[in-house]
C-alpha cells in the first residue's frame, strides 16, 4: 500500500489508495442516490478504466437510503464494497443494505481485515 490522497467533502472524508477508497461519513449525514454522483467524479478522476473496491470505515452514525445502492452497483469499476463496523446496529444496517447491491458485500470488525478481503477481490479480478 503507498501513498494516499484525502479529501474532506464536508459530508465525508474519503482517502484514495491504489486499489480501494475508505470513506468516513461524518455523524447525522444520510446518503442519499444524489451522493453518488460525488462518488462517481471521484471515480472518474482516480480509478479511470481501474478495477476497484469501495470501504466504508463507519465510525460514526449516519443513515443510508438503501436505493443509493441500486446506482452505486452499476458504477462498471467497482469490483466490492466493504462496510467496517464495531457497533451491532451498524452491522446489523449494513446487512439489510447489503440486499440492494448486486456484487461482492462483507461486513468487516477492523479496518485491517477489510483491507485483506480487498486484496483477495482485486487478485480475483486481474486480468
Amino acid at each position: 500500500m503507498g501513498a494516499f490522497k484525502y479529501f474532506d467533502l464536508g459530508y465525508t472524508e474519503v482517502f484514495i489508495f491504489d486499489e480501494f477508497l475508505i470513506n468516513q461519513i461524518q455523524e447525522g449525514v444520510t446518503i442519499t442516490p444524489e451522493h453518488n454522483n460525488t462518488l462517481v467524479n471521484v471515480i472518474e478522476k482516480y480509478f479511470k478504466n481501474k478495477p476497484f473496491v469501495y470501504i466504508s470505515n463507519r465510525i460514526n452514525s449516519y443513515s443510508v437510503d438503501p436505493i443509493t445502492y441500486l446506482g452505486t452497483s452499476s458504477i462498471y469499476n467497482l469490483l466490492a464494497i466493504a462496510i467496517v463496523a464495531e457497533k451491532h446496529l451498524n452491522k446489523k444496517n449494513a446487512l439489510y443494505e447489503s440486499n440492494f447491491f448486486n456484487k461482492p458485500f462483507k461486513v468487516f470488525d477492523t479496518l485491517s481485515k477489510a483491507m485483506q478481503w480487498v486484496q483477495t477481490i482485486i487478485n480475483e479480478n486481474r486480468d
